[in-house]
């Protein structure tokens, strides 16, 4: 005798590569954000796998085994010498120098400094714009250290992505991401941060530039709305992290305030 067997429908699997690029495929995005958000997904499938299902997110456990992957990060700001040593060395590129020096300059997120294009940047005032995750315009500013650096970095380029990376792509490139005039490929989030972490000891982070920018403007007596202008911050609150005086600041304001130092 003859048994029936029930077979039940098994819905396709999802990847983790699959969905970021419907994610990216689904939304209106200005291709200034577009690059912003392809940077940060491109990590994200990195860490996670590319072809991972998307339903292990679900999984019992998978919380513990992303906290693993992802730990959580709290940097500290560089010490102002730490800062000044970087820009002494001479065994960096000149891409590293320009990129680094805009970071810590602009107090600009990575990615936002990583997406922008020649035609962005307005060299005559030392700013460049770019589109914020709201599609609003947004401007990050630099100084003269910067200012000095970024003509010899874009010579013979005109248009096309500021930060290249040293060979030619060996997959399909979005246009917006390939310069026009070597071929090569927008430098990516995860390239510029090893080099980083390769040439600092300890290891630093590039997120360590941002935070010791803003870091470093607090201890100076920035006002807070130049603060959240600088960092975009839309909150106070988050600004905290960063408003927090490292022990050098704190020795130098009771030196300062040492009424004996009056008395000399």
């Amino acid at each position: 005798m003859s048994r029936l067997v029930r077979l039940e429908r098994r819905r396709p699997t999802t990847s983790v590569a699959t969905a970021i690029a419907s994610l990216l495929a689904e939304h209106d995005l200005s291709p200034s954000s577009q690059r912003v958000y392809a940077s940060a997904l491109r990590s994200l499938q990195h860490g996670l796998g590319a072809d991972t299902p998307l339903a292990m997110l679900d999984e019992p456990g998978a919380r513990k085994r992303l906290a693993a992957w992802f730990p959580l990060d709290r940097p500290k700001a560089l010490t102002r010498e730490q800062i000044a040593s970087l820009w002494r060395r001479d065994d960096v590129a000149l891409r590293e120098r320009v990129f680094w020096r805009l970071l810590y300059e602009s107090a600009a997120r990575a990615n936002e400094i990583l997406s922008l294009n020649i035609e962005d940047l307005d060299l005559a005032n030392k700013r460049a714009r770019f589109r914020s995750k709201g599609g609003a315009v947004e401007w990050v500013f630099w100084r003269t250290g910067a200012a000095l650096l970024l003509p010899r970095l874009l010579v013979g380029r005109t248009t096309g992505p500021v930060f290249l990376a040293d060979r030619q792509p060996t997959r399909v490139v979005p246009s917006v991401d390939l310069c026009p005039h070597t071929g090569r490929a927008r430098l990516s989030y995860r390239r510029a941060a090893e080099l980083f972490s390769e040439a600092t000891t300890p290891a630093w982070t590039l997120h360590q530039l941002r935070h010791s920018a803003l870091t470093h403007a607090a201890e100076d007596g920035t006002n807070t709305p130049i603060l959240r202008a600088r960092s975009r911050h839309t909150s106070v609150r988050s600004l905290e992290r960063y408003a927090r005086p490292g022990p050098e600041a704190v020795t130098r304001y009771v030196a300062e305030h040492d009424p004996a130092r009056w008395r000399q």
